[in-house]
């Protein structure tokens, strides 16, 4: 099932081919996110659901994620129940299925893998799509409970960098912004190409390295071995023996590299910082870095 060796958890990998020859398997449920909202419309791996984050994963009258009860509604309505593998691949390299993976792990469904390579090496291998939407038995799924462990909140952030507000207090531990470099100094505020929008303010956290996530994946969209990974990361004073907070813009990126960290190399620490710089860099009084 895995598609590379010495991962720390291989078994959160599986390949292009193992999805093909297992796609019709009972007690899996395969999901596709992607940035590109209109893709699953256009073609999909057989028997794939849709998640759209923002429609599906979030709830906008709190700009927040929804709720357990909202997650033990969503998995039902999926027909997805506690002991459903669940099979995540998207567009972008996968960095809105690595978003939807953490959201499953940050809301207690551990069961649950990405297909290395995503969407991009799917195609390009030219396997079998389909519009087709496949029918769904919705399931009576409970249990979902957040874990506040992967998760980081402006203030857990302030904290990790030995901040109190404007004041530094203290050391900072290992903070890592995972955005393009341009993004990082401050020259923009999104990535190159895009609408240069989403926070008042360039720059990045205090203290932060900037390591882009792309790093992370070889030319055909897979993750790149666990030797390469570590020398990346670790080049950068980011080991294992310290807690490690991500952030990118909205938290998708920083979700693909908390996945690197925390899932294939075992870093046993890692939170997430989903609100990423579109908040960081719109709030009165947290200090940033040019």
């Amino acid at each position: 099932m895995a598609t590379g060796e010495g991962y720390a958890n291989p078994h959160v990998l599986v390949s292009t081919a193992w999805v093909d020859e297992h796609k019709s398997d009972p007690g899996l449920r395969i999901v596709e996110a992607d940035e590109d909202v209109l893709l699953y419309e256009l073609g999909h791996v057989p028997g794939a659901v849709k998640i759209d984050w923002h429609e599906h994963l979030q709830r906008q009258d709190t700009r927040d994620f929804i709720d357990a009860d909202g997650f033990n509604a969503l998995m039902s309505k999926l027909g997805i129940s506690r002991d459903t593998t669940v099979i995540f691949y998207g567009d972008k390299t996968n960095w809105w299925a690595a978003y939807a993976y953490w959201f499953f792990r940050y809301m207690g469904h551990d069961n649950v893998k990405i297909m290395d390579g995503g969407r991009k090496k799917w195609e390009a291998e030219g396997r079998e799509t389909t519009r087709e939407v496949p029918q769904i038995t919705p399931t009576d799924y409970t249990g979902a409970e957040e874990q506040e462990k992967l998760r980081a909140f402006r203030d857990d952030v302030l904290k990790h960098i030995g901040y109190e507000r404007l004041r530094k207090v203290g050391e900072g531990g290992p903070l890592v912004d995972v955005r393009s470099p341009g993004e990082f100094s401050g020259e923009l505020l999104h990535m190159p190409d895009y609408p240069q929008e989403g926070a008042l303010r360039g720059g990045h956290i205090p203290g932060a390295s900037n390591i882009p996530w792309g790093k992370a994946v070889a030319e055909d969209g897979t993750f790149k071995s666990a030797e390469e990974l570590r020398a990346i990361y670790e080049a950068e004073g980011v080991t294992p023996d310290q807690p490690v907070v991500v952030y990118c813009r909205i938290g998708e990126r920083s979700s693909h590299s908390w996945f690197v960290l925390h899932e294939l190399l075992g870093y046993p620490d890692v939170r997430n910082y989903d609100g990423s710089w579109t908040e960081w860099g719109n709030v009165i009084g947290v200090p940033i870095e040019l």
